[in-house]
């Protein structure tokens, strides 16, 4: 899709109205009936768009989806409507009136800022994402808040706004791009960007190392639906603290600056922290509220004797320790007629896959095995979820 105005025309709209909804295996048939009568590029584009559109239902919600525009590259590279609600709060709760988002891509946190009432500033460089930008202000009914610029981000100028949002390109010909100074872009620009007002959010990869985080920034990561979703570094708040949150919800676990938890004998209990958690370096928070420590030095896994419910982490009942052997893990899962088995691992070379195949699980229980090390050694844990 190379020109969006065509799907702006009432033609345009009423076909993708009538391709709503195609079936990926029905889309020859369907594109067959409509070049009798439309332009067969028209139907093409329209097509293709309702294929981004489903795709980016998982992302912005069928009611949304359903009325949006997207490219390829904006649907893959867009953030997650629940994401963008929970920064839009923070900006609100923050007090701020206006936000410069740059690097806006197709609109999707310039659409959650103006729902929390906040006028936005909207900047991309490519024509086409712009015009998609532009397009998915008006279908929303939000164009009244979004002001929508093609303009390089580095020629804007921010001082009227109260804040700044930037989200650089982070993914390049040869796919994602995990050095912050290759972003487009730097990330070091970012910060000189964000110094221009009061307050600023930069959007990183949750992978950014710890020591690339300026001093000035707050740095959180953010999960949603136990899924670690991106990073994103705050200026104008509080500097140095490091915060993992939880969506839904919002659940907020905050740095206490906690020494690293002792290793300890396996207990009754294994926790198993939330992604977010674990990439804000948080695990010392959540052995603490469950009086637990480590199974081994260096892996996030969590054990207590005792259970200690929290939302930063998911609890099981441990029922057998095993040293790793795939014959013995087969025969006790036999015995207890597990037919139903969840593989996790960390700090373990082997693939859920290939240890289910091998194993043949069959019977009607469930289980929950755990490929880690305990002390150094290859250990199988089995156990189940804590209701």
């Amino acid at each position: 899709m190379n020109d969006l105005a065509p799907l702006l025309t009432p033609e345009g709209r009423a076909l993708l109205d009538e391709v709503r909804g195609t079936d990926p295996a029905q889309e020859l048939a369907v594109a067959t009936r409509l070049r009798r009568d439309h332009p067969a590029d028209l139907v093409s584009a329209a097509l293709g768009q309702a294929r981004l559109r489903q795709r980016a239902v998982a992302k912005f919600g069928p009611a949304d989806a359903e009325r949006m525009y997207f490219t390829p590259g904006g649907v893959e590279q867009s953030t997650r409507a629940s994401v963008a609600a929970h920064r839009a709060r923070r900006f609100a709760e923050l007090g701020v009136a206006s936000v410069a988002d740059l690097c806006c891509g197709i609109g999707g946190d310039a659409l959650a800022l103006a729902r929390a009432g906040i006028r936005v500033l909207a900047v991309d460089r490519d024509p086409l994402t712009a015009a998609v930008a532009r397009a998915n202000a008006e279908a929303l009914g939000l164009d009244g808040l979004i002001e929508v610029r093609e303009a390089d981000v580095t020629d804007v100028d921010v001082s009227a706004y109260d804040a700044v949002f930037v989200d650089p390109a982070r993914r390049g010909g040869r796919g994602r791009i995990f050095d912050p100074e290759a972003y487009s872009p730097p990330l070091s620009s970012a910060v000189r960007m964000a110094a221009a007002a009061r307050y600023a959010a930069l959007k990183v990869a949750p992978g950014i190392p710890h020591e690339a985080v300026p001093e000035a920034a707050e740095a959180e990561w953010i999960s949603d639906g136990g899924d670690v979703k991106e990073a994103v570094l705050w200026f104008g708040t509080e500097p140095g603290l490091v915060r993992a949150t939880l969506l839904p919800g919002p659940r907020t676990l905050r740095s206490r600056r906690l020494p690293n938890p002792a290793v300890r004998p396996v207990g009754r209990y294994l926790y198993e922290p939330d992604g977010a958690v674990v990439r804000a370096h948080l695990v010392a928070e959540v052995a603490a509220e469950v009086g637990g420590g480590l199974l081994d030095e260096t892996i996030a896994y969590v054990t207590s004797d005792e259970a200690h419910p929290t939302p930063y982490a998911s609890a099981y009942e441990i029922t057998d320790r095993l040293p790793f052997n795939v014959k013995k893990l087969k025969a006790l899962l036999r015995e207890r007629e597990v037919g139903i088995l969840t593989v996790k691992k960390r700090g373990s070379a082997v693939e859920p896959e290939e240890l289910r195949r091998k194993v043949k699980p069959q019977g009607p229980h469930s289980a929950t095995v755990f490929l880690t090390r305990v002390a150094g050694a290859p250990t199988m844990l089995i156990g189940h979820p804590v209701a």
